[in-house]
């Protein structure tokens, strides 16, 4: 791990739906790294609208170049939030492990504020870690996600949803990985960064979808 490099970097973790417990390598990455973890106000229950404000209020609030390192639907959030919101010059990576495919038929009743998932192409490098045995996320269906959000897509052969059941402790191998995708992010040409707060993200009372707004950004919406 290049520590001179991550210095530079705000890095939040986006677990998934349930969270991610302390056996999971986004824990452990938290715990022994620095990260920082984006909260949510219910996450066995997440609405899409008030998941996008958490990360909205995340990233306004960064005082340095922002990485996000994704798991599950966590990787939703970080396209549904790139598609609309005016932030997203404040990030200049993201790692996404295990997609989960909020649209298998199996998972729209249970997650309903979430379809469809946003196939813009992100506007920052990234990097899209995959296994062929993920009961949430088909290979094929991850190989088009990252085809349409514009990442590189690594190949992760078995390794089920690549959390905490697949064994993997503190995954240096996904550090490597997040090094790599750092390098990527510095060798691309920055956009400047600024602190202010600029145009946010405001939810509508149900907060199952987010729109553009032209001014700060509004407190969460509690579920």
């Amino acid at each position: 791990m290049n520590v001179e490099l991550f210095d530079r970097y705000q890095v939040f973790v986006l677990p998934g739906w349930q969270n991610s417990g302390p056996g999971h390598w986004q824990s452990r990455w938290e715990a022994l790294h620095g990260f920082k973890r984006v909260q949510q106000h219910d996450w066995m229950r997440p609405l899409r609208g008030d998941w996008l404000i958490q990360l909205e209020e995340a990233v306004l609030a960064a005082t340095r170049p922002v990485v996000l390192v994704a798991h599950s639907l966590g990787c939703i959030q970080t396209a549904a939030w790139a598609s609309i919101s005016q932030q997203t010059h404040r990030v200049r990576a993201a790692l996404l492990v295990a997609p989960g495919d909020v649209e298998q038929h199996d998972v729209r009743p249970l997650l309903p504020t979430w379809q469809p998932i946003a196939m813009q192409a992100l506007p920052f490098v990234s990097t899209l870690v995959g296994s062929h045995n993920d009961p949430f996320c088909r290979f094929v269906r991850a190989q088009a996600l990252a085809q349409a959000w514009g990442s590189a897509l690594h190949d992760m052969g078995d390794a089920g949803h690549i959390n905490a059941e697949s064994g993997l402790g503190d995954w240096p191998q996904g550090l490597a990985l997040l090094d790599d995708l750092l390098a990527r992010a510095e060798a691309a040409t920055p956009t400047p960064y600024a602190t202010q707060a600029g145009a946010g993200l405001s939810v509508t009372p149900d907060t199952a979808s987010a729109r553009l707004t032209k001014g700060a950004s509004e407190p969460p919406v509690s579920t």
